[in-house]
């Protein structure tokens, strides 16, 4: 018999991390063990207390039966502890925060709470792909706002034409950034919430670094406003936590209102063993600390190699990844193909994956690679010296 995918699996692009696992499939086949930055998965092991926290947890819930599609009340109270500790924002545990599974099914889902076939969503280019290939699975259409060096990196909101935003119902925005690395200054929290009232747009506000910075914690989007606003957070870099799947959505009680509505009909929760431990997680700062300390030290080594090869940047003030504009004259795929020869097997993501293209015609993401800072430390000083060998610049 014929199979015949549908047209929205048809027309969907690879996922642009699936394709940095094939390149770094090839090396290994080849024999060699590159260094990966392509991918922003931790390479710590979860913290101790948290796994110990699960292991007591999955006997102490050996009959617990399927988990609350919104999270238990553990859990929950939990995520308003530590929002009311971290950032001075209460929140309702019953009414106001919602678990989820990570926060990639959340983002990839949401549009589907909101809108209706042609409306339209303010994605940021270069960004997290679930807010674009979300939308389009919701029926909805992306308009890309370019994140450029030149304006921070922030979102030029007076650039959207008006017959966008007659159309939008939903903007994304994402700080710390990823892949850019910066913050949003206080300044844009309230005129982003000022802009949205007056469209009538959602704010979907993509948290999850927040808690890999350096030297100035973020702000959540909640300090600013809730009408309208929802924030979406994660455990996944916080506590090393990728593979257990856990996070939560937060704000505007009649947001969660529909977005729970919707994920009772997507799926059935998080292990409440995982949530469990996931609340212990948020108990303690002190391995996030330690966590930020590696971050810093790896950055550093990296820029340097970076800089050093004629790639301009500035250090990032958060998030796991380096987003460097490469040497002039290259563009990011070359830049990346010149790292992945078998003497050198850096792995990095060229930018123009994590970018959409715009009306114009351009992608933001173009002459810049990606790299995540997820080899330990000695892996990331030989992945400098084989970086400044591969330009042959001596050291």
């Amino acid at each position: 018999m014929e199979i015949r995918p549908s047209s929205k699996i048809a027309n969907l692009p690879g996922y642009p991390f699936a394709e940095v696992d094939r390149m770094v499939d090839e090396l290994k086949k080849s024999g060699v063990e590159p260094i990966d930055f392509g991918v922003g998965d931790p390479t710590e092991p979860t913290p101790p207390l948290v796994r110990e926290a699960m292991k007591a947890a999955a006997d102490r819930r050996a009959s617990s039966g399927y988990p609350s599609y919104v999270g238990s009340p553990e859990y929950r109270e939990a995520v308003a502890r530590w929002s009311l500790g971290r950032f001075g924002v209460t929140l309702d545990p019953d009414r106001e925060i919602c678990a989820t599974v990570g926060s990639k099914e959340a983002v990839f889902n949401f549009p589907n709470a909101l809108l209706e076939p042609g409306d339209v969503v303010l994605c940021p280019s270069p960004g997290y792909p679930p807010y674009n290939r979300g939308t389009v699975f919701a029926g909805g259409e992306p308009w890309h706002y370019p994140l450029v060096s030149d304006n921070g990196f922030l979102p030029d909101l007076e650039a959207i034409p008006e017959a966008v935003l007659e159309r939008a119902r939903l903007i994304w925005v994402n700080y710390p950034n990823s892949p850019a690395g910066c913050l949003a200054p206080d300044e844009f929290w309230p005129r982003l919430l000022a802009f949205c009232a007056k469209w009538g747009l959602v704010t979907a506000s993509d948290e999850a670094y927040s808690e890999i910075w350096y030297d100035h914690p973020p702000r959540c989007a909640l300090e600013f406003g809730r009408d309208g606003v929802v924030v979406f957070q994660s455990l996944s870099k916080r506590s090393a936590m990728t593979g257990y799947r856990v996070g939560w959505v937060c704000g505007d009680s009649r947001i969660l209102d529909l977005f729970k509505k919707l994920k009772t009909n997507v799926d059935s929760g998080t292990a409440t063993f995982i949530q469990d431990g996931a609340a212990a997680a948020l108990g303690d700062e002190s391995h996030v600390e330690a966590m930020r300390a590696s971050y810093r030290e790896k950055r550093d080594v990296l820029v340097g190699a970076l800089r050093d090869v004629g790639c301009t940047m500035t250090p990032p003030e958060a998030t796991l990844y380096l987003w460097p504009r490469v040497p002039e004259g290259m563009t990011g795929l070359e830049f990346a193909k010149r790292l992945l020869v078998p003497d050198v097997a850096v792995v990095t993501t060229p930018g123009a994956a994590l970018g959409e293209t715009l009306a114009d015609g351009t992608n933001p993401g173009e002459g810049h690679v990606r790299f995540a800072l997820v080899p330990s430390l000695d892996r990331v000083k030989e992945a400098a010296r084989r970086i400044r060998k591969a330009f042959q610049i001596q050291r």
